[in-house]
């Protein structure tokens, strides 16, 4: 599973990958058009806004499931 840094979504990279960005080396996914846009427009945001999260315990695979 990876999670789309804009909506936050968790996918599963076998099936529900609408399309990847490069960013530093390093690859990142995304479950729309939109989502692949937004982040490309602002990649360090979305990137800290994902830290942030992460260190909040709100990034954590397990915490978005429901």
């Amino acid at each position: 599973m990876v999670k789309d840094l804009v909506c936050q979504m968790m996918l599963d990279e076998t099936k529900e990958i609408y399309s990847t960005a490069e960013y530093k080396g390093k690859t990142y996914y995304f479950c729309t058009p939109l989502c692949k846009v937004q982040f490309e427009s602002h990649p360090e945001k979305y990137l800290a806004d994902n830290e942030e999260r992460v260190h909040k315990g709100n990034g954590n695979p397990e915490s978005m499931k429901e």
